[in-house]
C-alpha cells in the first residue's frame, strides 16, 4: 500500500509541469524590457510582445525596467515565480552585467532559462548632423589630430552600445568620452539634437532616422553594405575591418522555468518571427532572423554561454570598469 501511495505521489509530482503548460497561459504574461522606451531593444520587444500575444491568446505586456545597466531588471526577473509569466526580452547585455556588477554574483548561463532568440542586427555608427562629419576616414581623422575629443552615447553601462563603442575606440586606437543614459532612446534624442556627436546601435533604430536625415550613418557592422542601406559603406570599407560586431536579441525566463513551459513558449516565439509582418519588418531593418536549427532554449543556451566567455575577453581588451 506505501509503495502503491508513493507511486501516486511521484506521477502527480510528475504530471504536475505538464498541466500547469496545458493551462498556460491563463493570465497576462509581463516582459521585461531593461532599458527605457525608444530605443532598439523596446522596440524590437514590442513587436515580439504583440506577436506572442497572437499566438498565446493572451497579452504579453511590456514593461521598461531601467537602472544599474540592466541589473534591476535581471534582479527582478530572477525574483520572479519561474512559471512563465515574467520573461525579459534582452541581448548581448545579459553577457556584460556580470562584469560590470561582479558583487551582485549573477551568472546569465546559471540564472536564466533561454525561450529562444528573435534576430541578429548589424550596428551601424551614425553621427550627428552639427558634427560636420561625413565619413569614418574623416572621423578617425579629427579623433587623431589632437583636438577636443568626440562624445558618444550609449544605453548606460553593460549595454551593446557600451560595447560596441568601447570596442571601435580600442580597435581604433584613438579616445572619445562615453556619455551613458538610461536607454538607447535618449542618446538617440540627443544625438539628433547634436547634443552628443555621435552613437554606436543597431539598425533597427538608426536606419529609418538616416534615410529621414535626423542622422548620418557613416558605416555599418556588415560583411557588404545592406540593401536597405546602400548609401552606407561597410567598417571595412572605412579603414577598420576588425569592427565586426553584430548584436543577438532574444527572450529568457527565470531558471526552473518547468519545461513544458519554456517549449510552449519558444514555439510560439518561433511562429512569431516567422510571421509575415515580423519577416517584413526585420528584413526593412536589416536584421537577420535564426534558422531553424539556431532556434528554440537549447542553441540559445549555448550561445549564451559562448558570449559570456567571449564578452569577458573582450571587456579585458577595452577597459571594461566595474561599476560596483
Amino acid at each position: 500500500m506505501l509503495r502503491f501511495l508513493i507511486g501516486c505521489a511521484a506521477a502527480l509530482v510528475l504530471a504536475a509541469p505538464a498541466a500547469a503548460a496545458d493551462n498556460f497561459p491563463s493570465r497576462p504574461i509581463v516582459m521585461l524590457v531593461a532599458v527605457a522606451p525608444g530605443g532598439t531593444l523596446d522596440t524590437l520587444a514590442r513587436q515580439i510582445a504583440s506577436g506572442l500575444t497572437t499566438q498565446l491568446g493572451q497579452s504579453v505586456v511590456v514593461e521598461n525596467t531601467t537602472g544599474a545597466g540592466g541589473l534591476i531588471g535581471y534582479q527582478r526577473l530572477m525574483k520572479s515565480d519561474p512559471d512563465g509569466y515574467t520573461l525579459m526580452f534582452s541581448n548581448m547585455s545579459l553577457a556584460i552585467i556580470p562584469l560590470l556588477y561582479p558583487s551582485a554574483q549573477v551568472d546569465p548561463v546559471r540564472d536564466l532559462s533561454p525561450i529562444g532568440t528573435v534576430a541578429t542586427v548589424p550596428m551601424v555608427l551614425s553621427v550627428s548632423n552639427k558634427s560636420g562629419i561625413t565619413s569614418l576616414p574623416e572621423m578617425l581623422k579629427r579623433m587623431r589630430s589632437g583636438g577636443p575629443k568626440l562624445n558618444f552615447g550609449s544605453g548606460g553601462p553593460g549595454t551593446t552600445a557600451h560595447l560596441a563603442e568601447g570596442l571601435f575606440l580600442h580597435i581604433s586606437k584613438t579616445q572619445g568620452e562615453l556619455i551613458q543614459y538610461r536607454g538607447s532612446g535618449p542618446a538617440i534624442a540627443d544625438l539628433m539634437a547634436g547634443t552628443i556627436d555621435a552613437v554606436i546601435d543597431q539598425t533597427v533604430t538608426m536606419m529609418p532616422l538616416h534615410k529621414d536625415k535626423r542622422i548620418r550613418a557613416i558605416a555599418v557592422s556588415a560583411p557588404q553594405r545592406l540593401a536597405q542601406m546602400p548609401d552606407v559603406p561597410t567598417f571595412a570599407e572605412g579603414g577598420l575591418p576588425a569592427f565586426n560586431l553584430a548584436i543577438w536579441n532574444g527572450v529568457v525566463a527565470p531558471r526552473n522555468t518547468p519545461k513544458p513551459v519554456v517549449d510552449k513558449l519558444a514555439a510560439a516565439l518561433s511562429k512569431t518571427i516567422d510571421s509575415p509582418e515580423f519577416k517584413n519588418r526585420i528584413d526593412q531593418l536589416a536584421a537577420t532572423r535564426p534558422s531553424q536549427a539556431e532556434r528554440g532554449p537549447a542553441p540559445f543556451s549555448a550561445l549564451l554561454a559562448k558570449d559570456t566567455r567571449e564578452v569577458a575577453s573582450l571587456a579585458k581588451q577595452i577597459g571594461l570598469t566595474p561599476q560596483q
